[in-house]
């Protein structure tokens, strides 16, 4: 070996020894949690019995068989469903509005995006208020327009319960997809959209022909992230109706939240976790190869 190849060798082993300790140290935050769900997912853990025999795929089989795991699994993905695609489209148009020079655009957006650095649980809590029944403003306002007095129970109604908590969610969300689309609609180059309409195009053509297919990449990165944190609703519907009325709101997250922290079955709640985590990464490499598809069809 020679004096070189040994300097190189001495070098790199200097680099693997300084990032050895943040990646050994993020290695464990990440893993062991999941490692150890695995482990306790195969026993039956539970405030009887804090430590459990191993039972293999019981948990598992049981979750399957389970009519509430299913019920909230399709609860979530309403919400993912409905919520993600209001928030694209009101983000899309919020962004496609400011990216233009606009009188006080500069104070506008910071007013937009307040929203999203609010803590979910405060949002919950605030907006259960303003659709209180009895005392909530937006009964108020409603009873002024109609010019009678107006008292919809709105968390408690079947019926009502789903606009509520999909405008709650709303509200505080599409604050990030304006951020987010209108950082892609501004990274445009304008000399596209002065080509297209010096050629005659109308300004759906421009948006359809022009701005969608080149905003489409950015856009595809935000349905994703908002698509995976959605999926793990708690705060609000936990703030605005705990699961109500009866189990009919009731998400993933709040169901395995109840099964693991107010039942006690640890190992039945780190069984429904991993389903949902398999469900998930399922569903997102599928919606991420069809969009990446579509983007090289376009291409």
């Amino acid at each position: 070996m020679t004096l070189q190849h040994r300097a190189r060798n001495k070098r790199n082993g200097g680099k693997y020894a300084l990032v050895a300790p943040a990646t050994l140290m993020i290695l464990c935050i990440a893993l062991f949690p999941l490692l150890y769900a695995i482990v306790v997912s195969f026993q039956n853990i539970d405030a009887r019995t804090p430590v459990g025999a191993f039972v293999g795929f019981k948990n598992y089989f049981d979750a399957l068989r389970d009519a509430r795991f299913w019920n909230a699994l399709g609860n979530t993905a309403l919400i993912v469903a409905v919520c993600v695609t209001a928030e694209l489209v009101l983000g899309f148009i919020l962004a496609q509005t400011l990216v233009s020079h606009l009188p006080g655009k500069r104070f506008i957006t910071p007013l937009l995006i307040l929203p999203v650095v609010i803590a979910p649980l405060i949002v919950g809590y605030t907006w259960r208020m303003l659709w209180d029944t009895q005392y909530g403003p937006i009964n108020q306002v409603l009873g002024w327009i109609t010019g009678r007095p107006v008292e919809i129970v709105w968390l408690a109604n079947p019926v009502k319960v789903w606009p509520a908590i999909f405008i709650t969610e709303v509200w505080q969300w599409t604050p990030f997809m304006f951020l987010v689309l209108l950082a892609g609609l501004a990274a445009i180059n304008p000399e596209y959209r002065e080509a297209a309409e010096i050629d005659g195009a109308s300004s759906w053509q421009v948006l359809r022909f022009v701005t969608l297919p080149l905003v489409w990449p950015v856009m595809a990165v935000a349905i994703l992230f908002r698509a995976l944190d959605a999926f793990k609703v708690f705060d609000i519907v936990f703030a605005l109706t705990n699961g109500g009325p009866g189990t009919m709101t009731e998400t993933v997250s709040l169901y395995a939240y109840s099964v693991g922290f107010r039942n006690f079955r640890i190992s039945y709640m780190a069984a429904l976790t991993l389903i949902l985590i398999a469900i998930v990464s399922v569903a997102i490499t599928v919606l991420w190869r069809r969009m990446s598809a579509n983007q090289e069809r376009r291409a």
